[in-house]
């Protein structure tokens, strides 16, 4: 599906507002916000009614244990969790070509279904890794220890302006994303190379039955 195409079956399935937010509705357009202006003005709106707000950003490819003990950990430092889900240009520039795994739309839609999400955002690539955090100015930022986004001092310095407090946590899975792609991709291989394997005496049999009929 075109990009143009995508972004507008999304925006049809956008129709977000602090009542549908706050009901925990599981469909994804009661929780899907695409232009950054509502989101921000969704967000004020949220706080001035004495919620605390928490953000979380990623990829969440392959959406696994890890991702729900994580946004689950996230959530438990404010009352409403809004998660930026990082689009699938914005992932290829990150992550390399042959990512992300699972669509866009779909890993929305998965999110969707997670308890602990209240507000879905799609992070797009001229966002950047910021952008974000400047609109929703999170009481609490929530990252994961092991993400190239904020692992050095200086780039928490950058974004502390932006929000009261940084909480870093570790892997909550035994295995990661890239790991499970890396298993995937290794195990093709590997079936590949033995169907190979179980062809070569026949292709060698063949191959001389031509040269004595010559």
């Amino acid at each position: 599906m075109a990009k143009t195409a995508v972004k507008e079956k999304e925006k049809k399935e956008s129709r977000a507002t602090i009542k549908s937010i706050l009901s925990h509705s599981s469909d994804m357009r009661d929780r899907l916000v695409l232009d950054l202006a509502v989101l921000d003005h969704i967000v004020k709106d949220l706080k001035r009614m004495g919620y605390r707000i928490v953000l979380a950003q990623g990829v969440y490819d392959m959406v696994h244990e890890g991702h729900a003990r994580f946004l689950e950990k996230a959530r438990s430092f404010g009352d409403i969790l809004v998660v930026g889900v990082d689009s699938d240009a914005l992932t290829q520039a990150r992550k390399g070509p042959d990512r992300p795994i699972v669509p866009q739309t779909e890993r929305l839609l998965m999110l969707s279904y997670l308890r602990p999400v209240d507000i879905l955002v799609l992070r797009e690539l001229e966002h950047g890794l910021g952008k974000l955090i400047r609109v929703v100015k999170p009481h609490v930022l929530v990252t994961s220890r092991t993400t190239k986004d904020f692992n050095k001092d200086d780039q928490f310095g950058v974004y502390k302006k932006y929000v009261e407090k940084i909480e870093v946590l570790e892997p909550q899975s035994a295995t990661s994303t890239t790991a499970r792609v890396r298993e995937l991709t290794i195990s093709g291989a590997d079936q590949l190379a033995k169907e190979i394997m179980q062809q070569v005496p026949q292709l060698v049999q063949n191959a001389l039955d031509a040269l004595y009929k010559k």
